[in-house]
């Protein structure tokens, strides 16, 4: 399984053999110019909330590659009524695809179109594919749910947002991580405006204190999970 980082909260994730992208906003990202948006493969796009910073490039790269939409009714339908392939879901529940399973889980945030008009509850994704447990949280602040997730799952890698402001900045995420009993965390959300800066060398130094790991990647850069 690898991941991609394409900038803000938008991820690329190859899961027995299919492409799936998250919160994908790219193309206005002045951080991600280098990134070739009609390039990126997409056999699913996970949507966390309705917010444009994840939603932006959903139509043009489902409509290039047939992705399918997953993510709660509203947003689905949303998605649905501009003839986007689309599976709904809801919190709580999971659904078996073939590229593994999902399970849709609580954030708290908000959630509106960049209209105005109501986006659903956000969430957040537990991907469970290749043996591995990963957690997809989209923007949330830190929530007591955390615990009952980490006591449900044992996960290998959270990504989580370090931002701030929006959401949990690096030490929140950090007790989130021990919450949800992983140590290994890869962090979205952060730098792409003002509001959202953060000092890398301070949220790495504080996540090694406790004994966790924050990996902060570039635009465009592929780990292994």
């Amino acid at each position: 399984m690898k991941l991609t980082f394409y900038g803000h909260a938008s991820v690329g994730i190859e899961a027995n053999g299919k492409a799936l992208l998250v919160d994908p906003f790219i193309s206005a990202n002045e951080q991600a110019k280098h990134i070739n948006i009609d390039a990126i493969k997409a056999d699913y796009i996970l949507i966390t909330h309705a917010h444009q910073d994840h939603i932006l490039d959903v139509e043009r790269i489902s409509k290039r590659t047939g992705a399918k939409v997953v993510s709660n009714y509203e947003i689905v339908t949303h998605f649905g009524a501009k003839d986007l392939p689309g599976h709904p879901m809801n919190h709580g529940g999971k659904w078996n695809f073939e590229f593994g399973t999902l399970k849709y889980v609580n954030a708290v945030h908000s959630s509106s179109f960049p209209d105005g008009s109501y986006g659903g509850n956000p969430g957040g994704f537990v991907l469970t594919s290749e043996g591995k447990n990963i957690y997809l949280a989209g923007d949330t602040a830190l929530m007591e749910d955390m615990k009952s997730m980490g006591a449900q799952f044992d996960f290998d890698w959270l990504v989580l947002p370090v931002g701030d402001n929006f959401t949990m900045g690096y030490e929140d995420a950090a007790i989130a991580a021990e919450w949800l009993g992983c140590k290994k965390v890869i962090g979205i959300h952060f730098d792409t405006f003002g509001y959202i800066e953060i000092d890398h060398q301070a949220a790495q130094k504080y996540f090694s204190e406790r004994g966790l790991s924050l990996t902060l990647l570039s635009i465009g850069e592929t780990i292994d999970l």
